[in-house]
């Protein structure tokens, strides 16, 4: 053989080895990668679980809290309900002829309005 054919033969090897090479450079990173990925996706996992969890506890927590804070609105619409009636008796003890004229008049208004629908 040739000097010129014996170089090719020689870069080809070399370069057949050098490919080997980094073809199992590759296959190495790709399992680190591979396992780098498995290491992550289960952190991740386990952080959603994390906030998952302590959403819902923070849900039930709210939850207890809206008991007691919708028993506090009704309480306070109780007060002021007794307070519009406690205003509406004095008034109607003060000025029992203007109420009496008011109810009068608010039914008769209420009637009117019930018979133009027909």
């Amino acid at each position: 053989m040739s000097e010129h054919t014996d170089a090719v033969k020689s870069g080809l090897g070399e370069a057949g080895a050098h490919l080997k090479q980094a073809a199992s450079a590759g296959g190495g990173a790709v399992r680190n990668a591979a396992a780098v990925a498995g290491d992550e996706l289960r952190l991740g996992k386990a952080q959603i679980k994390a906030e998952l969890a302590d959403g819902a506890l923070s849900g039930l927590g709210a939850a207890e809290h809206l008991g007691a804070a919708a028993g506090e609105q009704a309480g306070a619409l109780m007060d002021k309900g007794r307070d519009l009636l406690d205003s509406a008796a004095e008034l109607i003890r003060e000025r029992p002829l203007v109420a009496f004229g008011a109810a009068f008049a608010a039914g008769w208004i209420i009637s009117r309005l019930g018979r133009s629908d027909k």
